[in-house]
């Protein structure tokens, strides 16, 4: 499962728009596709920016309450593209830019901690001159690459902190949420904290590592004393 690419859950015929597709056909393109965004390409086919549906401005006769994507961080946006004929709003002025993109030959595991680091809930995919061959979705990515969350807390709480670091049960506390382990807690020793985050990494399904371990050591622990919160790209 760890070694499983990108190339092999991915979709390869994309719905896709250029910067001048006015706001009304993108609405429509969401709607007949049922998708909740897509990328935005130029004439060469490389990648612009992506447009989500919560992007677009109110339509008339749009219904509340639709689908959206997961709120993203903000994010530095292009000037006002192209307008469309009318001067209606295009995906130009609407997209979301850089976009956050894949190669095919990703490991599963990493796109999918770059999806949760960064916050989308897309990964356009691109070949080596970064043009648009395909796409794939949070869904996609987490149903290959995510365990429950009972089996990783399992294997933290047994394996990492027990078995490798001797911790004893009540020294920390440990949650998951959809892959993303948060470590509450203190140990016996700074050296251990970086110890504990990095073990976590390896167990299986894992994308994300929150720490807010402490030492004992010492009046907080030295600079692991503060929350940390780690993604590998």
């Amino acid at each position: 499962m760890q070694n499983r690419t990108v190339a092999e859950v991915m979709t390869w015929e994309v719905v896709q728009a250029r910067p001048d597709t006015p706001a009304k056909e993108l609405a429509r393109l969401l709607d007949v596709h049922r998708i909740s965004g897509l990328p935005v390409v130029d004439g060469d086919d490389k990648v612009m920016g992506v447009v989500s549906r919560t992007d677009l401005p109110a339509l008339p006769g749009d219904r509340p309450g639709g689908p959206a994507a997961w709120p993203p961080h903000p994010v530095p946006r292009r000037p006002a593209g192209p307008r469309a004929a009318d001067g209606a709003t295009t995906a130009g002025d609407v997209m979301t830019t850089p976009a956050v993109t894949v190669h095919p030959e990703h490991r599963v595991a990493d796109a999918a901690r770059l999806m949760q680091r960064r916050h989308v809930d897309r990964l356009p995919v691109v070949d080596e001159e970064d043009r648009l061959i395909g796409i794939t979705t949070r869904r996609d990515l987490l149903r290959v690459f995510l365990r429950p969350d009972e089996q990783i807390l399992v294997e933290v709480v047994g394996e990492v902190l027990g078995r490798a670091l001797d911790v004893p049960p009540d020294e920390v506390r440990v949650s998951v949420r959809d892959g993303l382990v948060t470590l509450r807690g203190t140990l016996a020793h700074e050296d251990d904290i970086p110890a504990a985050i990095g073990l976590t990494w390896r167990v299986d399904g894992v994308v994300g590592v929150v720490s807010r371990l402490v030492a004992r050591e010492g009046d907080n622990g030295g600079p692991y004393g503060e929350p940390l919160r780690r993604t590998r790209e």
